[in-house]
């Protein structure tokens, strides 16, 4: 891609990659999802819309993309104290927040510990806002705890192209994907030199009896202007659970995409990407 610039943040356990584009307006701050997720996959196609009015901001997480190398744990705690330092470092006061499913979580984590700092809010597919019957929480519990099931078994899974192309049609999208190839693609390179697996954040957030990070408690102390945008048809998130949220933020808008899985920025770049830039406009 061309039109935009990167930067590296250095930090005491790596870097953090930030691309950046767009020459004025309101700053906004993309963040991807988990797994073998990064910034350029879920957002080149939002980047070059928003930057037409704003200065646009996206983030590797750590062990994502150009943020490795990274010693310690990306938990929580740590990917809110990056949204931090993204935003200190190319001195932010506030900016508008973009995220998706584990980036949703932390954007909306952070508009509720950091209310000063975030202008709009939009969260796509969020997790953070979810409960598991008793035996299926304690199943997912063990799968974070063992390596074996959280990281070489998906590492095995994602060394071919063929079964990386039948994951991501068949848990990511709910329909025709422009771009498919180029989306597999993507993946594969970011397979080599990432782990792969659940995240730091996905193991972190489960606790054996309940979830450690569940934001539903706290969604109402949220208070700028939040937009939700969620698939009909996603394996990851369910459609309930987002539509529960939005109904404990005040004024939150809801857009629910029908035929649309947990990836509806890259199933449909050009009416998600319009959605967005509406709600963000000046």
């Amino acid at each position: 891609m061309t039109g935009f610039d990167s930067t590296f943040l250095r930090c005491p356990e790596g870097r953090l990659r930030v691309f950046t584009a767009g020459a004025r307006g309101p700053a906004v701050l993309l963040l991807s999802g988990a797994g073998l997720d990064n910034a350029l996959l879920s957002w080149r196609h939002l980047i070059p819309v928003l930057a037409a009015g704003h200065r646009v901001y996206a983030l590797d997480w750590p062990k994502q993309g150009g943020s490795v190398p990274w010693r310690g744990r990306a938990t929580h705690e740590r990917l809110l104290r990056c949204v931090t330092e993204v935003l200190d470092h190319f001195g932010l006061p506030s900016a508008s927040l973009v995220g998706l499913s584990q980036g949703g979580a932390v954007a909306l984590a952070y508009a509720i510990e950091h209310p000063a700092r975030v202008e709009r809010l939009v969260a796509l597919a969020p997790a953070g806002i979810s409960a598991f019957p008793p035996v299926v929480h304690q199943a997912l519990w063990l799968v974070a705890r063992l390596p074996l099931l959280n990281r070489t078994l998906p590492r095995l899974v994602f060394r071919s192209r063929a079964m990386i192309a039948r994951f991501v049609a068949r848990e990511l999208f709910a329909g025709p994907v422009a771009d498919l190839d180029d989306v597999v693609d993507e993946i594969v390179e970011e397979s080599r030199h990432a782990r792969g697996g659940s995240s730091d954040w996905q193991n972190a957030s489960i606790g054996f009896l309940r979830m450690r990070v569940d934001l539903r408690p706290r969604l109402p102390e949220i208070t700028c202007p939040t937009l939700l945008i969620q698939g009909d048809r996603d394996r990851a998130v369910r459609p309930a659970r987002t539509r529960a949220a939005a109904k404990l933020i005040p004024g939150a808008r809801l857009e629910i995409l029908p035929g649309h899985g947990h990836w509806a920025n890259r199933q449909s770049p050009g009416r998600v990407g319009a959605l967005i830039a509406g709600f963000l406009k000046p």
